[in-house]
């Protein structure tokens, strides 16, 4: 007597050529979209694993094919390079230094709003541990070009308002000196390390940053001018 097979039919569902019928298809993104997708998502996947994260991984967490991320990023270190832009360069808003640069508005209130605003873009998550992880990481420039930026962009920008309402020597007269530029980084780094405290040490940090913004900055007018134009010549030491 034969067995019966105990090998199940397929069943194809109905609809023509096997397809499951209401089912989906994903949309497809425009290149320009697609772009900056990648570029968003390696911004959050990098603050998280570090600059050594794997480009495979980045892929599988968006959902596509590795060499689909090198269509728009033909490699790691272009892709660096963008999430570099997006998170240190881009940020950096033409309406700050306009509003620092404006003189019919007192010093105090312009470098507030300055630092404000900075500080809103400096302390997130992707910032800050971006910004860590770029320096103990080898083999990234990543750091060292800020820095540069900062200082012949930021600094320069505060420092002139400064000497200008204290009616001290010009740049041009007399160009920043290292002294200088340490002061206004004290200012700079006290707001940054605000975050450093929240997302590398895990500390609590104040949950209203703009009085202590605000205190910050009452705090580095008290003194700067003073040393500023010791260093100037404006003032005798």
């Amino acid at each position: 007597m034969a067995r019966k097979s105990t090998r199940r039919r397929k069943v194809r569902p109905r609809g023509g050529k096997g397809k499951i019928k209401g089912r989906r298809r994903r949309r497809r993104l425009a290149p320009d979209e697609r772009e900056r997708l990648i570029a968003q998502a390696a911004v959050y996947f990098f603050a998280e694993h570090g600059f050594e994260g794997q480009t495979r991984e980045l892929a599988r967490r968006l959902g596509i094919a590795q060499p689909l991320l090198y269509r728009y990023f033909p490699s790691k270190h272009a892709l660096i390079e963008r999430v570099y832009r997006e998170v240190f360069v881009d940020p950096w808003r033409d309406e700050w230094f306009a509003v620092l640069a404006d003189r019919t508005r007192p010093l105090r209130e312009r470098l507030t709003y300055f630092y404000r605003e900075y500080a809103r873009t400096a302390m997130g998550y992707e910032r800050v541990r971006l910004f860590v992880l770029a320096g103990l990481e080898g083999g990234l420039d990543l750091n060292a070009r800020f820095f540069n930026m900062m200082r012949e962009r930021v600094f320069t920008a505060v420092l002139r308002e400064i000497r200008h309402a204290y009616n001290m020597p010009t740049l041009d007269q007399r160009p920043m000196s290292e002294i200088e530029a340490e002061l206004v980084w004290m200012l700079h780094s006290a707001i940054f390390y605000i975050g450093i405290r929240r997302w590398i040490y895990g500390l609590q940090v104040p949950d209203a940053m703009d009085p202590v913004i605000e205190a910050m900055v009452a705090t580095f007018l008290e003194g700067i001018p003073k040393e500023v134009a010791v260093l100037t010549g404006a003032e005798p030491a």
